[in-house]
């Protein structure tokens, strides 16, 4: 991680925009499968059996086991969203990391605390 903060909190934010500007360019060209993808995907986030805590622990769980930088911080966020305590997520990247093995936890005590910090320091900016 850089020690420069502002640094941090930009890598963070700019693969948030870049992840959404991607959507939104997908959806402008095809769609029809955007339509289907987003519905597909709410459905599975909604709250059913599982909570959508639980639902964006697991989500988070399986990035971090499949490496996927932009889902690592998007489902950071989602767990921050649906107030999963740092616990809850450090739990969650943990077991990830003992089916992923190295890869994955590099990813988890990195990537992921990167985002945690950037992510919790902007919930409380707005919530002060």
């Amino acid at each position: 991680m850089s020690e420069d903060k502002s640094n941090e909190s930009s890598f963070v934010q700019q693969a948030l925009k870049e992840y959404k500007e991607g959507l939104q360019q997908f959806s402008e060209k095809i769609p029809h499968l955007a339509r289907k993808y987003n519905a597909f995907t709410e459905a599975c986030f909604a709250k059913g059996v599982l909570s959508q805590k639980d639902k964006q622990l697991i989500a988070l769980g399986i990035s971090i086991f499949s490496q996927d930088e932009y889902c690592i911080i998007y489902h950071t966020k989602g767990c921050l969203d649906q107030d999963c305590s740092e616990k809850e997520i450090l739990e969650a990247i943990g077991v990830a990391a003992a089916f992923g093995g190295g890869a994955a936890m590099s990813q988890a005590v990195t990537l992921v605390q990167e985002a945690l910090t950037e992510l919790q320091e902007e919930k409380e900016a707005v919530t002060t």
